[in-house]
């Protein structure tokens, strides 16, 4: 083989921009990494955004085997007979948070039935956001009640029907709880909105941290018009199932939010800060206008000395 200089030149010097281009690139990937481990408490450790896995983010509570979390965590069933219901609740702890699961309800027969899905702190001035999916008789639509306590006291109702059938498919049910607003959402429509009015004197849910529980619970003594329809057993088990967690959230941990010392920025969680716009704003009056059925701020038979401070902030 001849040897050539030339070539012996230029290898030697491809090989050295190699090795030049190869520790350069390791350079700036170990910097990267030492910055991201910096500012990872910094930035990255007051939120948790949990998706997926319910066996990673929920704890069944109750029902004797009627609750079951299968498909390796990718679906979650509660049932209901006339021995018990059954519940589950989260493992973590939220001190605000943006929240989504998607339910499926009983079908069929539901009356006498509830499925509740909410927030909710201990103690005996709890506070609490509720979804409560009242079953009916086959062919009559659910009633979706919500409802906000804060400090122990609710008495906040507003119900809904919905403009799809429930029980046929999964639906996203979301709450936006910030230290401004909390937000119930169905399919990605607002359909309610209740506003921190402290400043009028109205507690707000801001200091307590809670759980998300869930539970499917015969309720046959008022669920259904009034308690005049009761549950046919004959029907049971009835089922409720769940999948699709995602919350983007505070978590609380030793006495501590997450959110504390560093509060989520406007560009890394809008949730924090979100308020309904113009087009949201639209879609909760269609929402308002066309599906609910009960609203405490207009119930004047009900508070004869006004109705609730917080009705007229709206």
């Amino acid at each position: 083989m001849l040897h050539n200089p030339f070539i012996s030149l230029f290898c030697f010097h491809f090989q050295t921009y190699k090795l030049h281009i190869y520790f350069s690139l390791q350079t700036i990937f170990m910097a990267f990494t030492v910055c991201y481990l910096l500012l990872l408490p910094l930035f990255g450790s007051f939120l948790m955004v949990a998706y997926g896995n319910l066996n990673q983010h929920f704890d069944i509570t109750w029902g004797d085997g009627r609750a079951k979390i299968l498909n390796n965590g990718e679906l979650l069933t509660l049932s209901l007979d006339k021995a018990s219901g059954s519940g589950f609740e989260s493992k973590n702890e939220y001190l605000f948070g943006n929240i989504d699961m998607q339910l499926k309800l009983v079908p069929g027969n539901s009356a006498g039935t509830v499925t509740a899905y909410y927030l909710k702190s201990p103690g005996t001035t709890w506070d609490e956001i509720d979804f409560e999916f009242l079953g009916n008789l086959s062919g009559d639509p659910y009633i979706l009640h919500t409802n906000v306590f804060s400090q122990g006291k609710g008495n906040r109702e507003q119900q809904f029907y919905l403009w799809f059938d429930p029980t046929a498919d999964f639906h996203t049910y979301s709450i936006l709880w910030n230290p401004q607003r909390i937000i119930f959402s169905v399919d990605g429509t607002p359909i309610r909105e209740f506003k921190n009015s402290e400043s009028i004197g109205v507690p707000f849910p801001k200091s307590q941290p809670m759980r998300i529980h869930s539970s499917l619970w015969n309720a046959d003594d008022w669920a259904t018009r009034g308690g005049l329809v009761k549950t046919d057993w004959t029907q049971a088990p009835f089922t409720a199932s769940y999948r699709n967690f995602k919350a983007d959230a505070c978590v609380w941990s030793n006495g501590a939010s997450s959110c504390s010392s560093n509060p989520p920025s406007s560009t890394t969680s809008t949730w924090f800060s979100q308020e309904l716009d113009s087009t949201s704003q639209q879609r909760l009056k269609w929402a308002q206008s066309n599906y609910m059925i009960y609203n405490y701020c207009t119930d004047t038979k009900r508070f004869p000395q006004g109705i609730p401070l917080e009705c007229n902030t709206s």
